[in-house]
């Protein structure tokens, strides 16, 4: 990781985009609106109880960027709240990283506040946490470390 020679901090702290999430009030629809009228087709789903959504990842493309949906799983759930507050639409920019905690910590020191001490679990056994989005300009940006034995949600085959 290269240092930034204005701060002294690291300039790299991100890898790739590694998805957009979506919050849907009904998981079942929105997979069948996605594959019917955008051929985009889930290659990933699970229930994550401790952040209180039904997820499915989507593939688009060649790449391995996605598209995230989440559905809440709980009137009380953070999905259903935003979904309450601002109605079902985008509600997060995943960027992925090497280290959270570094990257964590690097942002903390550029005076950006994370919602989390310590990273919580993620899609396929990720460790996230996630930038306040007051301090990055209204958008709620997720920092995603994929799981130590490097699963992704792959493509479907064919």
């Amino acid at each position: 990781m290269t240092t930034d020679p204005r701060t002294g901090l690291p300039a790299e702290l991100f890898t790739a985009v590694d998805h957009v999430g979506i919050a849907v009030p009904d998981l079942d629809e929105a997979l069948a609106f996605y594959a019917q009228a955008l051929g985009v087709h889930a290659v990933h789903e699970e229930v994550n109880e401790e952040q209180g959504v039904r997820e499915a990842m989507l593939a688009v493309g060649d790449g391995d960027t996605r598209i995230q949906l989440l559905a809440p799983l709980t009137p009380e759930s953070t999905i259903a709240k935003f979904i309450g507050r601002s109605g079902p639409g985008l509600q997060q920019l995943a960027l992925r990283v090497t280290d959270v905690e570094a990257a964590a910590a690097t942002l903390r020191e550029r005076g950006l506040r994370l919602l989390y001490d310590t990273p919580r679990r993620g899609t396929s056994g990720s460790r996230v946490n996630f930038v306040h989005p007051k301090d990055a300009g209204g958008v709620l940006v997720e920092l995603v470390e994929p799981a130590a034995d490097g699963h992704r949600p792959a493509r479907p085959a064919g």
